[in-house]
């Protein structure tokens, strides 16, 4: 069926044009909404700056079509076939594709926000500057793509592959890559601000200067990476395999890195202030000093006299006992507990609530501390609730 007869058969009213073999097809700046063209031979076509949106394009074969600037506005191309196809410029908002398979396509500067492509295959493609805001990318395949630049604020990127693509000055805002493939990924000055990494696979990954503020890497594995001057402050690090990785004048200030494994690491001039230094693993890593000042600006830094981490960082916690010959009853219990809560309130210096072992004779309580200055609260907490308590604050 030639051109002609497609637009004649539409402005009459007809949209069933499923199957057909429209190869080669020259529909540029065709209005062809809302048409039924499912399954059809659509291979090397050009529609460019035609207008498919609603368009039901399920199963159809569209690779090396000429697609730039085209209206794919909330149409079906799930499972649909564009390899190789021109897609520069088109908008594919709120479109569904899933398990497309885009392989090599030309996506530059394309509006994806709000599409579905779960599953697809986007293996390879060039989406620089494309506009995937809130689009679904769960278990796609996007290895060795092309996203420079990209805008994919809170798109949904679960256990999607991107092994060795490019997303260098990305904006990955609020997305979520659990469970994610990015292995000898380019990062470096991606925004991943608030983004959900926990269990993705980061290893070998370039994240040099990104933004991983607020960042849940919970378990994620970045042996290898490069982090040197990331912003990793308020982030989440919890049990994340660190191995070998490069976190030299890197800000953690307020991270959580508990039971994470920094063996080998290099950390010289990493921003710490206000992350305990306890509680992970350092085994063999690289350290001259570290910034502890409240702003970063070096006011304040731990110079190491030795080549040994442990001069400062310790896998356990210093922890504090103190036993008390006779047994908390209820109402020493309930003092205690009110006592910490008080101070919670007003104190700066808090220690964490104690563990408490209660036999017939004795009472043990448990402190684990990361500072001095919370063993005078500690010491306060655990002899409240008994008769010479006032005798000993007031000599303190």
């Amino acid at each position: 069926m030639k051109a002609e007869e497609i637009l004649a058969k539409y402005a009459t009213g007809s949209r069933a044009f499923s199957g057909l073999n429209l190869r080669e097809i020259n529909l540029s700046g065709a209005n062809l909404s809302g048409a039924d063209l499912s399954r059809a031979d659509l291979s090397v076509a050009n529609f460019t700056s035609a207008n498919l949106s609603q368009a039901n394009l399920n199963n159809a074969k569209l690779s090396v079509a000429k697609l730039n600037g085209t209206n794919f506005a909330k149409a079906n191309l799930n499972e649909a076939n564009l390899n190789v196809a021109n897609l520069t410029l088109s908008d594919f908002s709120d479109a569904t594709l899933i398990k497309a398979e885009l392989i090599k396509a030309e996506l530059m500067r394309a509006e994806l926000s709000g599409a579905n492509l779960k599953g697809a295959n986007l293996s390879s493609a060039d989406l620089r500057d494309a506009k995937l805001r809130y689009a679904n990318l769960s278990q796609t395949n996007l290895s060795r793509a092309d996203l420079r630049r990209a805008v994919m604020t809170s798109a949904d990127l679960k256990q999607a592959n991107l092994t060795s693509s490019d997303l260098s000055g990305t904006d990955l805002t609020g997305v979520d890559l659990t469970g994610a493939e990015l292995r000898q990924a380019n990062l470096s000055r991606a925004n991943l601000q608030g983004a959900n990494l926990t269990g993705a696979n980061l290893r070998w990954a370039d994240l040099s200067g990104a933004d991983l503020r607020w960042a849940d890497l919970t378990g994620a594995k970045l042996s290898g990476a490069n982090l040197t001057g990331a912003d990793l402050s308020h982030g989440i690090l919890l049990d994340a395999t660190l191995v070998h990785v490069d976190l030299t004048r890197a800000n953690l200030a307020g991270a959580d890195w508990a039971g994470a494994d920094l063996s080998g690491s290099t950390m010289t001039g990493v921003k710490l202030y206000g992350v305990s230094p306890y509680g992970i693993k350092t085994e063999g890593a690289t350290c001259r000093w570290v910034d502890l000042s409240v702003n970063g600006d070096q006011s304040r830094i731990y110079q190491f006299a030795t080549d040994d981490c442990h001069e400062y960082f310790n896998q356990t916690p210093p922890t504090v006992q103190i036993v008390v010959d006779d047994r908390l009853d209820t109402d020493a219990n309930c003092g205690l507990a009110v006592t910490y809560q008080q101070i919670a309130r007003h104190c700066g210096m808090l220690a964490p609530p104690p563990n408490l072992t209660v036999r017939r004779r004795r009472t043990t309580l448990t402190f684990e501390l990361e500072r001095d200055e919370q063993l005078f609260i500690a010491a306060y907490i655990a002899i409240f609730p008994f008769d010479d308590a006032k005798l000993t604050q007031k000599i303190s």
